[in-house]
């Protein structure tokens, strides 16, 4: 009777060493200490499937790192600074959130930040192909359209690329969405579910808002101010801090929201859906936002178009060519 007893809690050991081993993820974020860096690092302290955050950036990583520390929540926090310290921040990283990068400006278009940033881009996807090819890779930096394709192409050039494992995160223009229809309608915006495609950046943001759930009441006009308030979100938030940045705590919010929806796809919850920027077939654009159902091995399963009305066609018809000049223009600058 002893000896099955004991049987029995060495087994219930191993289940929940199993069950613990399941939850226990690293994360790295690259650009850190930066204005989205921070409130997203802050938000990825208190996910309870992180374990290890690792912090990385060219400055400050290890104040931002020290202050986060003294949360009480489970994960450990560490620090890392400087180029040289890049391998060691992405080491073992199940998920890697990249918001480093220059902020938009007033007056910058998204093209404005490309050359800094598609240089960022490209020196942290080489480093994520030595040191964590098979970590979950979700880019916020700017230009999102164009980053995503030059990650894609390092990651060829090293023979580590997993198309599904690598996304650009366009989550914002969905919390975004679904604010503004909330409010609008007076509903918690928690409650709306509404599916936005395309890219991450002006024409190529396509609210889909003949599926938003409960419906948008509104004329078409009303629709067309909408659609075109979600498209321009970015540039209203740059010009109400007249200079004094960009969207950045919002854009924090979205990026942890993203960052927990791969974590709840690798501990294997069902059902997790976001939309996101990845390589797709669904349009002629080589890369492009569609609602995707996430798991074990990052994207899932495309779930394609959703149905669309003739106005969200020609927004489509509009997109898809600014879309595919962003996408060369990435190939281009990661094989030059």
């Amino acid at each position: 009777m002893l000896k099955q007893v004991t049987k029995q809690l060495a087994l219930q050991g191993v289940r929940q060493f199993s069950v613990s081993q399941q939850n226990n993820y690293k994360v790295t974020v690259c650009g850190a200490a930066g204005g989205i860096g921070q409130p997203l690092s802050l938000l990825l302290k208190q996910n309870p499937l992180v374990t290890d955050l690792s912090l990385y950036d060219i400055v400050h990583t290890p104040g931002v790192a020290a202050d986060l520390s003294h949360i009480d929540t489970k994960s450990k926090t560490a620090g890392f600074i400087g180029a040289d310290q890049l391998a060691d921040s992405l080491k073992g990283s199940d998920v890697v959130v990249i918001p480093a990068g220059v902020p938009r400006k007033p007056g910058m278009t998204r093209d404005d930040l490309f050359n800094v940033n598609a240089g960022i881009i490209k020196d942290i996807s080489n480093s994520i192909a030595k040191n964590c090819p098979k970590a979950l890779v979700a880019i916020i930096t700017n230009p999102v359209n164009t980053c995503v394709p030059i990650a894609a192409e390092i990651l060829k050039k090293a023979g580590v690329y997993d198309p599904k494992r690598l996304f650009g995160v366009s989550t914002l223009d969905v919390v975004r969405a679904r604010a503004f229809i909330g409010h609008a309608l007076g509903v918690d915006p928690q409650t709306v579910q509404i599916p936005v495609i395309g890219g991450h950046s002006g024409v190529t943001i396509l609210p889909v808002l003949s599926q938003s759930q409960p419906l948008f009441k509104g004329n078409q006009d009303a629709i067309e101010k909408l659609t075109v308030r979600i498209q321009e979100a970015g540039t209203e938030v740059v010009k109400a801090k007249a200079g004094a940045g960009s969207a950045t705590l919002s854009m924090a919010y979205a990026g942890a929201r993203f960052a927990g929806s791969l974590l709840k796809g690798l501990n294997g919850e069902k059902n997790v859906i976001e939309c996101s920027y990845v390589q797709s077939n669904i349009t002629e654009a080589t890369f492009f936002s569609t609602p995707l159902v996430l798991g074990k091995n990052g994207l899932q399963e495309n779930l394609g178009l959703p149905k669309l009305n003739d106005y969200e066609k020609k927004l489509l018809e509009a997109a898809i060519p600014e879309l595919k000049k962003n996408i060369q223009k990435g190939i281009d600058f990661a094989n030059a």
